[in-house]
């Protein structure tokens, strides 16, 4: 019949979902692997552990198994893949909480095992007292070990000492083998991707203030534009949180490490720290702006629309704000000072009085102008006085 849309089934449309789905994570796989593969960066650094944990594994059972024949040689692998972590420090501190916990379950298994002769019942026994001593604060992110601990002493074959000793033995061994090599084959750090993000941030955001500065000089807003502008704005905080987050493991990922030994890793300093606390501020700043732009065009109220000549002198700060951002990312994260930074911050906040004046003079006999404005000269000076806290 014509004139009448297609009907799909749900199972048809769920299919089809599930399609799309799967082709954006192979492309994304696949913009991954050409990352990783042209040069260092976050993607590089994934590959590179997951292929020491590959490694890891096949040193562990290569000696365990092949070559020592030992009884339980697959506990050896298993524990050495889990142990190459994000960090050398979280590989030795995790690896004694592991192996205790593997320890206590192991131990408590035996026991029972060796008292009681049916396996059910001594599961039965075994695991809510285990799964309890796993809650202990020492064992951490680790205590669910002790159940996996007793429950291959239970179930993988006749309950003896010599058997659980052997797995413990192995246990250790892995452990040996992950942190091995997690700490002499190119042990991980993050202090790049801290700087990645954070200069990804200033860069986004001054890309965005100097879109939304041309519109309000030009006066050429409509709410579509001014819908994408948010929309970007609004992913820069997370950003942000990315680059804390990147900046405390380089912190942990410096502690128990040989490269940072050899001097061949550079620290996160306390640049970094205020680099983030700045950039949190303009994430915010502009997510406000943008809002209120937002809010503005959106608003069928001509009352509350932005005045010509003040959307031109905001327009203007936003612009030297995009500037100030600009040369603050050089500043602490390129190849050189940049000395016009407080020069930068200075006529931000002579242009920033200079539009309160202006907003006093002309916009006080219009409530909406003035609930306007006010949104973004709140905005403004947070930014601002964060600024020149910055380079003082």
């Amino acid at each position: 019949m014509t004139g009448r849309s297609a009907w799909h089934p749900p199972c048809a449309r769920g299919i089809q979902a599930a399609w799309q789905g799967l082709t954006a994570d192979l492309s994304a796989a696949g913009a991954a692997a050409r990352r990783a593969w042209s040069g260092p960066g976050r993607d590089r650094d994934l590959v590179v552990q997951v292929l020491k944990a590959a490694l890891a594994a096949w040193v562990a059972w290569a000696v365990a198994g092949w070559w020592l024949q030992a009884p339980v040689a697959f506990v050896a692998p298993w524990v050495a893949v889990v142990l190459v972590e994000s960090t050398v420090y979280r590989s030795l501190t995790h690896g004694l909480q592991q192996l205790a916990a593997i320890a206590v379950g192991t131990i408590v298994a035996t026991a029972v095992g060796l008292l009681l002769p049916h396996t059910e019942v001594a599961m039965a026994v075994v695991l809510p007292l285990v799964l309890l001593l796993g809650q202990w604060h020492r064992l951490g992110s680790q205590g669910i070990y002790t159940a996996t601990g007793a429950l291959f002493t239970l179930t993988a074959g006749p309950v003896s000492v010599a058997i659980s000793a052997a797995r413990l033995g192995e246990a250790v061994f892995g452990a040996a083998v992950g942190l091995a090599v997690n700490a002499l084959i190119r042990p991980p750090v993050y202090l790049r991707d801290a700087r990645a993000l954070l200069q990804d941030t200033a860069d986004e955001a001054h890309d965005i203030l100097q879109e939304v500065a041309q519109g309000l000089a030009e006066g050429r807003l409509d709410a579509d534009e001014a819908s994408g502008w948010h929309d970007r704005a609004v992913r820069l905080y997370p950003l942000v949180e990315q680059a804390k987050a990147a900046v405390g493991w380089n912190r942990e990922s410096l502690r128990v490490n040989l490269r940072h030994r050899r001097k061949a890793v550079p620290r996160a300093d306390r640049g970094y720290d205020d680099a983030a606390t700045v950039l949190e501020y303009a994430a915010v700043h502009t997510a406000g702006v943008t809002r209120t732009v937002l809010e503005t065009v959106s608003d069928d109220d001509q009352a509350a629309r932005l005045e010509q000549g003040l959307a031109r002198h905001y327009a203007r700060y936003l612009g030297l704000t995009a500037h100030a951002l600009r040369l603050y990312s050089n500043s602490r994260f390129g190849p050189a000072r940049d000395d016009g930074l407080r020069d930068a911050v200075h006529d931000m906040r002579e242009t920033l009085g200079a539009l309160r004046r202006d907003l006093v003079r002309t916009a006080t006999d219009d409530p909406g102008g003035v609930a306007v404005y006010g949104a973004l000269l709140t905005q403004a000076h947070r930014l601002a006085d964060q600024m020149v806290s910055s380079v003082e």
